[in-house]
């Protein structure tokens, strides 16, 4: 076929979308719903999956060194857990620091800390904040930091290590089943329309046929017309998925203190991913309502 040929069929796709605006719109719609049902169940994975990653690495191996401990052995000391190959993190936190953070972390004791301790934080110890890299060795990690010698005592919670980790194998299984099921739904929703618009033009097609026009000759509109449609179905998808995501973001983000804590600070900004995103829902759509249209005429290209 000649390249004057190939465009003149796929101008008359883009017609055929005017000509035939109601299915078109319906095919529309329907890309769109199903562009963002699959979308949004995505995100939603990866903001989990990003948030537990995020309580990861809330599970710390507290260290407490001996009272005595000279600066030159808390010095070594720091060294030494900086060298172990499963440390991602060391923060040094001084007796005047820790004192701090027990006044923080206990608001309703204010009084005796102004009556008694007052500023002395001689009776804590030095110690460190040991983040690493793999959860799932913080046992062994934890014994070989207790093992060094100015070391009076180094604590983990192996346990939530152990519940992160299948957390994350849950959600990703579930979350994966639900994108899987979105996805078999949407293409069911999507031949049936496409099929419906074709079925509209059943007469259009045979026609063609009869008087000698080849296959691709029939098929070449339906697929720009379904490219095209799916094209700004796609479009239209991230912008309305930009809208709610920046909304919900920025909704979340106000207690950004509270959801630090907790891990959820770990949520995806927009414009981290929405390269992605937006060619994603733009092949996606492109893809789909081209293929959606090319099959759905085999039944009536067949005659």
């Amino acid at each position: 076929m000649k390249l004057s040929g190939i465009k003149y069929l796929a101008d008359q796709g883009v017609e055929n979308i005017w000509k035939n605006k109601m299915m078109a719109f319906a095919t529309f719609c329907v890309l769109l719903i199903s562009l963002l049902l699959v979308g949004t169940a995505t995100l939603i994975y990866i903001n989990m999956d990003s948030m537990i990653l995020g309580l990861n690495d809330k599970n710390e191996i507290a260290v407490y060194l001996n009272t005595n401990a000279t600066a030159e052995e808390v010095e070594q000391t720091e060294a030494d857990i900086k060298a172990m190959p499963n440390v991602k993190s060391v923060e040094y936190i001084s007796k005047e620091e820790a004192l701090k953070r027990q006044k923080s972390l206990y608001p309703s004791a204010e009084s005796i800390f102004n009556d008694y301790i007052k500023d002395d934080a001689s009776f804590m110890s030095d110690g460190f904040s040991v983040i690493v890299h793999d959860s799932g060795k913080c046992h062994e990690t934890t014994n070989a930091i207790a093992a060094l010698v100015p070391v009076k005592n180094a604590t983990s919670a192996p346990q939530v290590a152990d519940f992160l980790k299948e957390l994350r194998r849950v959600v990703t299984i579930v979350a994966g089943a639900i994108v899987i099921a979105l996805a078999a739904v949407s293409m069911i929703m999507i031949s049936n329309t496409t099929k419906a618009s074709v079925f509209a033009r059943r007469e259009e097609i045979q026609i063609m046929k009869y008087v000698g026009a080849t296959n691709a000759f029939i098929r070449l509109p339906f697929f720009v017309e379904g490219m095209v449609t799916g094209l700004f179905a796609g479009i239209g998808g991230f912008f309305i998925t930009w809208a709610a995501y920046r909304a919900i973001f920025n909704v979340i983000m106000e207690k950004e203190y509270f959801m630090s804590a907790i891990g959820m600070g770990h949520l995806i900004p927009f414009n981290e991913i929405r390269i992605w995103v937006l060619v994603a829902y733009i092949v996606a759509g492109a893809f789909i309502g081209a293929l959606g249209s090319v099959i759905s005429t085999k039944r009536h290209i067949d005659v």
